[in-house]
């Protein structure tokens, strides 16, 4: 910036008629050159008498003591007032920056708009008070006014008096209209737009024209690492919102900075100033979303794109590790907490479906009996008030399956680098835990991905398995018991679904919390033993019995694919709820499924009733039928005879006439909810519903409908003397590779245990293939537990593709071969 005297004759001042300019970091390395030289100093100037170049603890003392330069004459630009007029600026209107902008052009000399930028907005006093909206007069005001006979300027004098004080008093008017329903009001449809007293649409258009000169862009940067300190500070021990709910101003001004993802922001000032939002008081937090949701998706993209930024350029700018916890980064933590403001304005400003809900089961699930033990050993009840809940959303009144379309998709939340660094186990630690001093990650779903939610639910599932494990144990040496640590199941083939049923029913009446071991299953008569691979059969071969059509407890549409509830199945509601615990069992066992529900389905799992909009996925002609209807500008009852109704037949084929909102509640509202009392019996304490949204359950479920067998061979390992430049391995894969997509699932099935991609994909599923001896018309074997293929190595790719081709066609059950 330089000493302001233009005529300055120190030749390493910047106001140096001689003085060549530099980038930042040059001038920095200069500047430290200079002062280990001790270098001179320049002689006194008028515009540096009192004042730091950019901070507002300058008072304005002195700033009307003109004094000449030391040579003892008077710069002639030095007699123009403007350059000291400024001084008593303590806040900026969008005329001021404009009107100090046009006289520092003429002069070429931008240091006073340099100057008023970083007092204002390195304070957060100033930036309070500036960019307020002109205040809006009452009919009464204005008759008042044009009532007074006074000239002129006077007039317009007293009316920017009562313009400021009426703006200093406004803030507690709009904040408590504008914060939105109280704790557990379920609304916010109804809420209008969010006032505050800051002119957004001014600070972008300052913020626009001031941005493209990079001496001022400076300005903006050094006042942000300056102020950002003292808000935080303000914020963490001085409860400044509560005094002034306009102290968001400072937030809002600043987040409209377009520059703020660029790198020199990224180093220190933003990181600082995360760590500042992060300490708002949660209703701040919640208005800012409400705010926020306002913006147009382009601009919701833009600060998201600002966090996204600042969290990727920390991650790879660093090693994280199991010793280095990227949990531990305050910068990093900082930002994904601001992130979920912008999550939460996405979905208030996405479209929104607040009605509608299903209602709660009138029936709770049963507690074990156990309970009072497990209180005396330690082991109490986890979640006893029901799942985790936000308290950002609690807030707002809002959770994200409310919300149908996003105003961007929630993909874009989603910070890959960040979960590719993040150590799920010790943040599932963190999550449990839920001590102030530890951030879990899971507490903001939003930025981890399909795959480390899943790790996450895994972790979860496993240690409930353990616990339940360990109480059983306790039992056995209390009350001498029978040890039994698994949930055992021990089926006939041919009777699956019924030999499953008797010992699901007897285990839900005598101790549901049974349930919760890991499941060991055994066919009898067959040599497998469960490590995975039994149970994944067993559920495979449920889930055809189930959805068997011959059975009748779901209905198949051929033109979708899909299945949907019976509405006149013979099953009752308890054979139902056992059933469809078998998909909570597989959930919790970390097992997939070929099931084939519309997603109406998964958001009726997640609390949410089917609407007219549902019908486009589970019932498509049906939907487009309708629509026509609705886009119909005629009496649809007079020129067509028809009504919104719908009609189905009965077990004897008799008609009946429902309302449209019939077909996806009311008809199956039996068969739903025993269904959905089936799957909680096993995920009731889990984070599901917290983690995950609908489409996500639908992927825990059903894996991956992608099979890219190239991602499975870049991530297959080799054993017993195979490598990936073995002759048999790469005959192996190019014959795979050749397989149609129907052989590829056997293949899959004959390996894995199903023929469905794990979340995330194949490139996710680590298979193993292990020399099992030398060329021998032996088939291909598999241990579906682990994952491994046992491979004899064929003389020729003709042996090998028919051996293999043979082996996935006729295998079916354990030890077998």
């Amino acid at each position: 910036e330089g000493c302001g005297n233009e005529a300055c004759t120190n030749e390493a001042c910047g106001s140096s008629p001689g003085f060549q300019r530099m980038d930042n970091n040059a001038a920095a390395i200069k500047a430290l050159e200079l002062y280990k030289n001790n270098a001179k100093l320049c002689d006194p100037h008028p515009s540096k008498k009192g004042a730091s170049s950019a901070f507002p603890e300058n008072s304005a003392k002195g700033a009307h003591n003109f004094s000449a330069c030391s040579n003892g004459k008077m710069n002639h630009k030095d007699l123009q007032p403007t350059r000291e007029d400024f001084r008593d600026l303590n806040y900026l209107t969008e005329e001021k920056v404009y009107e100090i902008l046009s006289l520092c052009s003429e002069t070429e000399d931008y240091s006073p708009l340099i100057r008023v930028i970083g007092r204002v907005f390195s304070s957060a006093e100033s930036l309070v008070q500036s960019f307020h909206k002109a205040k809006q007069h009452t009919k009464e005001e204005l008759k008042s006014l044009q009532a007074k006979d006074e000239d002129k300027d006077e007039d317009e004098k007293e009316t920017a008096s009562g313009s400021s004080t009426a703006m200093e008093v406004e803030p507690e008017a709009s904040a408590s209209s504008a914060d939105g329903p109280s704790h557990g009001e379920n609304n916010v449809q109804k809420l209008g737009p969010v006032e505050v007293s800051v002119d957004i649409e001014a600070v972008r258009r300052v913020y626009d024209r001031l941005l493209s000169n990079e001496k001022i862009e400076a300005a903006f940067l050094n006042a942000l690492v300056y102020l950002s300190p003292n808000v935080e500070c303000d914020l963490t021990y001085h409860n400044v919102y509560a005094a002034d709910p306009n102290y968001l101003n400072v937030f809002i001004i600043v987040m409209e900075n377009s520059n703020l993802h660029s790198p020199e922001y990224l180093e220190i000032a933003l990181p600082q100033f995360c760590k500042a939002m992060s300490k708002l008081p949660l209703p701040a937090l919640a208005k800012l979303a409400r705010l926020w949701s306002q913006y147009s998706a382009d601009q919701i993209r833009r600060l998201v794109e600002t966090f996204q930024q600042l969290i990727t350029y920390t991650v790879i700018s660093n090693e994280f590790s199991s010793d280095n916890l990227v949990n531990e980064d305050d910068g990093v933590v900082a930002a994904t907490k601001c992130l979920k403001i912008v999550y939460y304005a996405n979905v208030l400003g996405g479209d929104l479906d607040m009605g509608h809900n299903e209602e709660e089961d009138d029936e709770p699930i049963p507690e074990s009996s156990e309970l009072t033990l497990q209180e005396l050993l330690g082991e109490e009840r986890r979640n006893k008030k029901g799942p985790r809940v936000d308290p950002l959303e609690t807030e707002l009144g809002i959770r994200t399956s409310d919300c149908r379309k996003p105003l961007i998709p929630f993909e874009e939340f989603v910070n890959e680098p960040l979960n590719d660094v993040l150590e799920m186990d010790k943040d599932y630690t963190f999550f449990k835990v839920e001590t102030e001093s530890k951030f879990s990650f899971m507490t903001c779903p939003f930025i981890l991905n399909a795959v480390t939610k899943n790790l996450g639910l895994y972790y979860d599932n496993r240690i409930r398995m353990y616990s339940e494990r360990r109480i059983t144990a306790l039992y056995s040496l209390v009350q001498g018991q029978q040890l039994n640590p698994y949930l055992r199941l021990k089926v006939r083939r041919d009777h699956i679904i019924d030999d499953a049923l008797v010992r699901l029913e007897m285990i839900a009446m005598e101790n549901p919390a049974d349930l919760k071991k890991q499941l060991y299953v055994e066919f009898e008569g067959e040599q497998g033993v469960d490590e995975g691979g039994v149970s994944k059969e067993f559920f495979q071969l449920v889930v055809e019995e189930i959805f068997n059509r011959d059975i009748g407890m779901f209905t198949y549409d051929e033109s979708t694919k899909l299945f949907w509830f019976n509405p006149s199945s013979f099953e009752n509601e308890g054979q139902f709820t056992l059933i469809v615990s078998v998909l909570g069992l597989a959930i919790y066992n970390n097992c997939i499924l070929d099931v084939h529900f519309p997603m109406v389905v998964y958001r009726k799992l997640m609390g949410k009733k089917g609407t007219f909009r549902d019908l486009a996925d589970s019932h498509p002609v049906l939907y487009q039928s309708l629509k026509d209807l609705l886009e119909y500008e005629g009496n649809v009852e007079e020129d067509m005879m028809i009504t919104f109704q719908i009609s189905q037949t009965d077990l004897f084929g008799n008609p009946l006439m429902y309302d449209l909102e019939y077909m996806l509640n009311k008809s199956v509202e039996k068969q739903f909810k025993a269904f959905r009392r089936g799957f909680h019996m096993v995920t009731n304490e889990s984070p599901l519903k917290y983690l995950f949204r609908p489409e996500e359950i639908e992927l825990l479920i059903c894996g991956s409908r992608n099979l890219d067998f190239q991602a499975l061979e870049e991530s297959t390992e080799y054993d017993g003397g195979y490598n990936k430049d073995s002759c048999i391995i790469k005959d192996f894969w190019e014959t795979v590779h050749s397989f149609g997509q129907e052989q590829k699932r056997l293949f899959l099935q004959f390996t894995t245990g199903t023929d469905r991609a794990p979340v995330g994909g194949l490139g996710k599923l680590k298979m193993i293939i292990a020399k099992n001896g030398p060329d021998s018309d032996r088939l291909p074997t598999s241990h579906t537990c682990f994952n491994v293929l046992l491979l004899p190595e064929y003389s020729t790719k003709e042996k090998l593709r028919e051996r293999l081709l043979k082996a996935i066609t006729y295998a079916k059950g354990f030890g077998m071969l």
